[in-house]
């Protein structure tokens, strides 16, 4: 009987199953990641390669949805994914990328808001993206391409602005080569005085 079931095909589990089983695998490695410079860029890409594909099996869902217009389900999967990518990469940067312990209703929904705010410009490069290469290619391949392709160069924006307006209060990064280089020097730990 054992090897009945042995030889039958496992099952693919299905998208959602599938962010949660890889956010719960990268937040246990993060842990064990390096620190400084070189383990937050490690974590933050491998953070934003999982919000991605979360994005993306999202609005697969959404575009496989049977008896629906193409440009209605193509808006619904921008959303959802969008959505989606935007959940998981939250409550991953929160915890391992900005350290941020704070708890309660009250600090999630303020830092949740002004991520979310912040994720609006970043969005609009990420959108624009995937519409250009769906409007030009109008091939499955080429939109996830764009989608790809604007959400990194909107990851590596949004960072930036994370730091600086959402997580401001996020412990600095160590000295020396492991030192974020773009961090205003007052949370670099720098002792100099500040004009």
């Amino acid at each position: 009987m054992s090897a009945d079931r042995d030889a039958q095909p496992q099952a693919r589990p299905a998208p959602a199953d599938a962010c949660r089983a890889g956010a719960a695998t990268l937040a246990a490695d993060a842990s064990r990641a390096p620190r400084g410079a070189a383990g937050l860029v490690a974590r933050y890409a491998a953070f934003a390669a999982l919000a991605t594909l979360c994005n993306l099996a999202v609005q697969r869902l959404a575009l496989a949805v049977p008896g629906v217009d193409r440009g209605v389900a193509f808006a619904a999967a921008l959303a959802l994914g969008t959505l989606a990518g935007l959940l998981a990469k939250y409550l991953l940067d929160k915890r391992w990328i900005f350290d941020d312990r704070a708890s309660g209703l009250g600090a999630h929904a303020r830092r949740f808001s002004l991520y979310t705010l912040m994720g609006l410009a970043t969005t609009a490069v990420f959108w624009g993206s995937e519409t250009l290469f769906w409007l030009v290619w109008k091939t499955d391949a080429m939109r996830e391409a764009g989608a790809v392709l604007g959400l990194a160069a909107g990851y590596a924006i949004k960072y930036r602005l994370d730091r600086r307006y959402v997580f401001d209060q996020a412990p600095p990064l160590p000295h020396g080569r492991d030192a974020d280089p773009h961090a205003p020097a007052a949370r670099r730990g720098s002792r100099q005085a500040q004009p």
